[in-house]
């Protein structure tokens, strides 16, 4: 199997993250997987949702969006639109309740962390990008803007994979993922604890055994993922 970059099916693209890129937020980073490029910030608000007042919890939350020129081709703005397609609503989504998972919410009790992430350049994996660099701001806001450290329980990363020409392939770029027989989404914690799996059979259904080859390959990508995560904070 061929792929850009000469890459194994088992090899990631170059992965950076840079932490504190915006002077404003509380916490922020451009997370890089290859050409997928995503600025994520973390804001702390001090007050929750309505339907969460009087709750013994604080609250993460996500909003997600993509430049008009973070693609081939330049896209309208949703914001011009007047309303966010299904994507953005169901990737925003699967960000705030994957990071949720990397916070004790009774340890930040009162407040909401609101990640924002941007993709600036679109090349696969934006979804994953984003989580991992979300968690990243996420730590970096509570480490440097909150005054009770357990809020931080466990690192969370995500990597995409998927089935191309009957091979498991990691961390798919744009033009593998629109060819991908089957195309799949991981998040897992640092305990190696699975908190989403999204896959897809796009051309064919897949095997049991293709999902757990698919399974292994990706939670050791993250465990590498994380570890990268982790060198930003020190």
């Amino acid at each position: 199997m061929e792929r850009s970059n000469d890459r194994k099916p088992n090899e990631l693209r170059e992965i950076t993250i840079e932490p504190n890129v915006n002077v404003h937020a509380e916490g922020s980073v451009l997370v890089s997987f290859g050409n997928t490029k995503v600025i994520c910030t973390a804001s702390i608000d001090t007050n929750v949702p309505r339907w969460m007042r009087g709750s013994d919890e604080g609250w993460v939350t996500a909003e997600y969006g993509m430049l008009p020129r973070s693609t081939n081709e330049r896209m309208g703005r949703e914001a011009a639109r007047g309303k966010q397609s299904g994507r953005t609503q169901e990737i925003q989504r699967l960000i705030g309740r994957s990071l949720r998972q990397a916070v004790n919410l009774k340890y930040i009790k009162g407040k909401t962390i609101n990640i924002d992430c941007d993709v600036i350049q679109a090349d696969g994996g934006t979804r994953t990008a984003s989580i991992t660099g979300g968690c990243v701001a996420l730590f970096l806001a509570l480490q440097n803007h909150h005054d009770d450290h357990r809020a931080i329980k466990t690192h969370v990363a995500a990597v995409s994979l998927g089935i191309l020409n009957g091979q498991v392939a990691l961390d798919l770029d744009y033009k593998e993922d629109s060819s991908a027989e089957v195309d799949l989404n991981l998040v897992m914690t640092d305990g190696s604890e699975l908190i989403e799996i999204q896959g897809t059979g796009e051309e064919a259904p897949f095997t049991r055994e293709q999902l757990n080859d698919m399974l292994e390959v990706g939670s050791a990508a993250i465990a590498d993922i994380i570890e990268k995560q982790k060198a930003c904070l020190k």
